[in-house]
This record gives C-alpha cells, sequence and structure tokens, in this order.
C-alpha cells in the first residue's frame, strides 16, 4: 500500500491512505487539542477544538475528521488557528455552568483543562443558556445538562461499545440536547448504569451519584458497626488517585487506609467471589447432569444482567441465579456474621466499594433484602474512596500494608481475578475441573480466557466430559453471543459476560482517565495479585469451608439458595412512566 506523504508544520509525514489529519500529526509529534475525539470511537468533529490551517483551503479543517491527501499542507499554530480555537472553546463556556469549585470533576475536568491550555481569561460571551434540571432518578449516575458540551462521547460509547443506546441528541442548534429518548428521565431508559459515559465524559455533565456523606455520618455515630468491603478489581486502580502507577497492586495501603478513617472491620469481596464459584460451579455441574438450561450465563455483573431484562428478557433463564460477591457478601453480613459477632443486624452497615457505577443500582434492587435488611447500605466507587482518603489527608502510597479481617477476608488468588475480563471463568475452572475429576490441576493458568480480544472461546477437557466456554467483555460483544443462543448457533456450556471494556477493572466507577493502556496495567496487575496469594483456588478458601460447614451446609443448600440466590426481571425495552 502505497503511503500518503504530507507535510504538517513543514516536517514531511508518510502515513497510510484514510488517516486523519490528527492521526498524521501524532506521527509527527504535534499535538492537536480536542474536546470530543476518541480514537475508533468517537470522530464526529462537533467540539471543533481541533481546527488546523490546510494551505489552499477556503477554511480551517477539524483535524480529527478530514483525511490526509497527498502533498497536503498543515499548519497548526497560526494565529488564525490559535485565535479559532479560543473563540471555539469561549462560545462552549458561554452555555456552561462555570461552577468549577463545588463541581465533582474540578481539576480533573478536560474543559477546565483545554481552558488553561488555550489561555482563556474572561468569559466575553453572556447570553442565553440551556437551563435543563439535573435528571437524579437512577441510584447510580447524575446527569447534569447545563455541563453538557454536546461532545457526543457518551452517545458513541453508549451505542458502539455497549450496542445500548439509552442516550441520544434531541433537537437542533441551540436547543439540542443529549437525553434520553422523549427525554424522559435516564429511571426510565434502557440506560444499564453501567458509567462508561461517566468514564469518557469531558466535564461533569455525567457523574456517579455520591454517596461519601452518608458514609462518613456511619462512621461517625457510636452505635453503628459499620464493615465494609473492596472489590477485587479496587486493588489495582485505588493507586492511580495517589500518583502511582495504574495496575500498582495496592491491597495492604487499602486496607490501613480504610481501618484509619475508621471502619470497624475491612473485608474482602474476594471472599465471596469464591463463594461465588462454589455456587456457581455447583450450579453449572448440576445443569450438565441433569439437562438443565445451557448455556449458563454468569450473573455478577449488574450492568450486563439489567442489559439482558431490557434487551433478551426471554434469555433470562440461561443466566446463573447466584447473586454477585457484592450482594452475597451483603447477605451474609446481616445474618452469618451477625450471628457470629453477636450484634444486631439493625446496627451493622454495609458498606462496598466498587469499581462500578452499576453496583450502586444492585444493591437497591428490591429483591436484594434476603437478610431481613437492606444487604448492602451504601456504595461508593474507587473515585468517592479516594476522595474519602483525600479528605482524611490519607497518603495512600505512604502507609504500610495491614490485612483484611477475618472471616470474610480470607480470600483466594481465584477471587482476586475476578476483576478482569475472564477472570470468573478462569476461577470456575479451576474448581470444576478438581471438582469433577478429583485430580489436581498440572496448571491453575487458563491463559485462553485472557486478554482483551471482545470474545474468547475455550474448550476444556473435565476428564472426558468437553466442556466449552466463551467469555465476552462489552455488552456489544454480550449482544454477539446471545444472538448465537437465540439462533440455536451458540455452541457452549458456559459463558462469562461483563459489562465494561476489560471487566471490572474497566468499571465506570474507575479513576479517570481509564483508557486502553491503563486497563492493560490494570489487568496485569490482577494477575500479580492472584499469583502473590499462598491459595490460587476457591474451594481451597479455608474460611468458605468453615462458612459451608457452621451455617450454609452445602452449595445450593436451601439456606444458600434463600441468602445467595436471587431472580430476574423481564423488563423488555420499555418501561410505562408511572
Amino acid at each position: 500500500m502505497e503511503l500518503v506523504s504530507l507535510k504538517i508544520d513543514n516536517r514531511l509525514v508518510e502515513v497510510h491512505p484514510g488517516a486523519t489529519i490528527l492521526e498524521a500529526a501524532e506521527i509527527a509529534g504535534v499535538n492537536i487539542p480536542t474536546l470530543c475525539y476518541m480514537k475508533d470511537i468517537n470522530k464526529v468533529g462537533a467540539c471543533r477544538i481541533c481546527v488546523v490551517e490546510v494551505v489552499g483551503a477556503r477554511t480551517l479543517a477539524a483535524a480529527c475528521v478530514v483525511p490526509v491527501a497527498q502533498g497536503m499542507e498543515v499548519l497548526t499554530n497560526t494565529e488564525k488557528v490559535r485565535n479559532a480555537r479560543k473563540f471555539n472553546l469561549e462560545l462552549l463556556l458561554s452555555d456552561h455552568d462555570v461552577e468549577c469549585l463545588t463541581c465533582i470533576r474540578n481539576q480533573n475536568c478536560e474543559l477546565q483543562k483545554m481552558a488553561e491550555l488555550l489561555g482563556v481569561r474572561d468569559m466575553r460571551f453572556v447570553g442565553k443558556r440551556n437551563l435543563s434540571a439535573k435528571d437524579m432518578s437512577t441510584p447510580a449516575l447524575i446527569r447534569d445538562p447545563q455541563k453538557c458540551i454536546l461532545c457526543r462521547r457518551c452517545v458513541s460509547v453508549c451505542k458502539q461499545v455497549q450496542s445500548v443506546e439509552a442516550i441520544v441528541p434531541l433537537g437542533r442548534g441551540f436547543k439540542t440536547l443529549i437525553g434520553t429518548q422523549f427525554n424522559e428521565a435516564l429511571s426510565y431508559s434502557v440506560c444499564v448504569q453501567c458509567g462508561q459515559c461517566v468514564l469518557v465524559c469531558p466535564t461533569g455533565a455525567l457523574v456517579e451519584k455520591e454517596n461519601t456523606e452518608e458514609v462518613w455520618k456511619a462512621l461517625s455515630d457510636p452505635r453503628k458497626h459499620v464493615v465494609v468491603q473492596t472489590a477485587p478489581a479496587t486493588r489495582v486502580s485505588i493507586g492511580q488517585e495517589f500518583g502511582l502507577e495504574p495496575g500498582t497492586v495496592s491491597t495492604g495501603q487499602m486496607v490501613a487506609a480504610l481501618k484509619l478513617i475508621g471502619f470497624d472491620k475491612v473485608m474482602d469481596t474476594d471472599f465471596t467471589a469464591d463463594l461465588t464459584i462454589m455456587e456457581e460451579g455447583s450450579e453449572l455441574i448440576e445443569r450438565l447432569t441433569n439437562n438443565g438450561t445451557l448455556p449458563m450465563i454468569t450473573s455478577c455483573s449488574p450492568g450486563w444482567i439489567k442489559f439482558i431484562e431490557h434487551f433478551y428478557p426471554e434469555l433470562t433463564e440461561h443466566l446463573s441465579t447466584c447473586k454477585s460477591p457484592q450482594q452475597m457478601f451483603g447477605a451474609l453480613l446481616k445474618t452469618y456474621y451477625a450471628e457470629k459477632v453477636k450484634i444486631d443486624p439493625a446496627d451493622i452497615v454495609s458498606v462496598s466499594i466498587m469499581p462500578c457505577t452499576a453496583k450502586k443500582f444492585e444493591a437497591d434492587r428490591p429483591e436484594m433484602t434476603d437478610s431481613g435488611y437492606t444487604d448492602v447500605d451504601y456504595v461508593l466507587t474507587t473515585r468517592e474512596l479516594a476522595r474519602m482518603f483525600k479528605q482524611a489527608g490519607i497518603q495512600l502510597n505512604k502507609l504500610p500494608s495491614e490485612e483484611y479481617d477475618a472471616p470474610l477476608g480470607i480470600s483466594t488468588g481465584a477471587g482476586v481475578i475476578f476483576g478482569a475480563t475472564g477472570g470468573v471463568m478462569e476461577a470456575a475452572l479451576r474448581t470444576a475441573y478438581e471438582l469433577v475429576t478429583k485430580e489436581e490441576l498440572p496448571s491453575v493458568d487458563f491463559y485462553n480466557v485472557r486478554g482483551m480480544r471482545g470474545i474468547k472461546e475455550a474448550e476444556v477437557d473435565l476428564k472426558g466430559t468437553k466442556v466449552k466456554v466463551a467469555v465476552a467483555h462489552t455488552l456489544a460483544n454480550a449482544r454477539k453471543l446471545l444472538d448465537k443462543i437465540k439462533d440455536g448457533t451458540a455452541d457452549y456450556h458456559f459463558i462469562e459476560v461483563m459489562t465494561c471494556p476489560g471487566g471490572c477493572i474497566g468499571g465506570g466507577g474507575q479513576p479517570i482517565p481509564t483508557n486502553l493502556e491503563i486497563r492493560e496495567k490494570r489487568i496485569k496487575g490482577i494477575y500479580t495479585a492472584d499469583k502473590m496469594m499462598k491459595l490460587r483456588k476457591s474451594h481451597e478458601n479455608p474460611a468458605v469451608q468453615q462458612l459451608y460447614k457452621e451455617y450454609l451446609g452445602e452449595p445450593l443448600g436451601e439456606k444458600s439458595h434463600h441468602l445467595l440466590h436471587t431472580h430476574y426481571e423481564k423488563r423488555g425495552k420499555f418501561k410505562k412512566v408511572e
């Protein structure tokens, strides 16, 4: 293929045909600022911040959408270009809520950084503004149109990565609004509350619904016994908020910081990840041996659960009935744990630290009260936890490591890898192999279900029983597998689905920015944490074994069924507004 030669600021560059000016500039070592562009996802030229001068052209060109041409000469830093970029940014700011000091994205806002980069020092344009009200209808997300710059990043991610299309551009011109179909509240839409829109929003137009004040209040109440659980993926991402390299395993420092801010007990969601494997693995074996509904699909990702309830309600019988590790933990905390420590469950406050905004929605589901109480009272994202640490003056990277509290803080490497795409499948295979064959695995590492491929397939020989499995991350990839189930071409026994790119390590509650490079570093950290564990198989967890012996009896038993399993709602695509 013949390369295209062009000049960027008088530097000769050669690129493949079809490349944009922006991509050519990057190769030339020239940074062109953008607010709307996302590689391979959002190329719409909406913000017009990336304009450049093409010699011979009548008007400035948006570098992110204009393709290169042979012999093209591009100038990226002329007075005309600088003035146009600044002017376009000032127009965006003229219709923006600029109360930066009180915004949750203060000091981590791309619009704010762009204003500094382009030297905006005053507000020249004052006029009519979009005064649409905040949408606070969901337990997980807040949508604030007054901070929206119409970049359409959220629209592209929701459509292309998640195939949900919960939010779309409405209206035209100055009346354009990014909202749900018919501009209803987000809670009445097919939004799965995954928060991927929050990760890509350059401003505070989309944020998580914060619960830090409620948790501070509980920690300050001497009558309350406040217990926290931390999800697998948080240990390789929390350090990013304190200047550490993404993927750094900060488990012990995170535990120490949680104890410093006043939690009575600090425990690990990895414990109930191990428990999930015991229940889910047993459920799979039961379906395989008793002609149950196959393929069985994992159920620990709440955005995925809401997706299948909306778009494929007829396939919910394929879902494992297991609750997620978060919800299993909450149910056990207010039953098994409460009995062991002789504390009235009404006095226990259950807090979880999650990489996921949809976990807030999951904790709010009416069926998650099998303990007789709300199983999980408050869900904090990784970002919210970082804010609490900073409010308390804690420097995470300078703390010595501390250990989780027993009994719900004991876990294995299999629980840790739940945080990465393919991790639930690998953990299940480690246990299923040994339970079925009664033999020790020659190697606990199942590399063929790891990595960032959208859909991964494998076949595992359980001593004569061939089990075909598939792993999908992002809902667009999940849709492909569900369509295969619908048309009868899905030759699988077990499928793992994670809502977010890369799995929980790329969840909507993780530190911003989260991109492909950062996701890959976090995945590497997850498997590093796995290898650091003494035990790497869920069925070898002594605390889980003791739980069954003392309290649950056996996997899929009566008590397990009551506390650890759930049912699903067939929502469909449209929900009547009451």
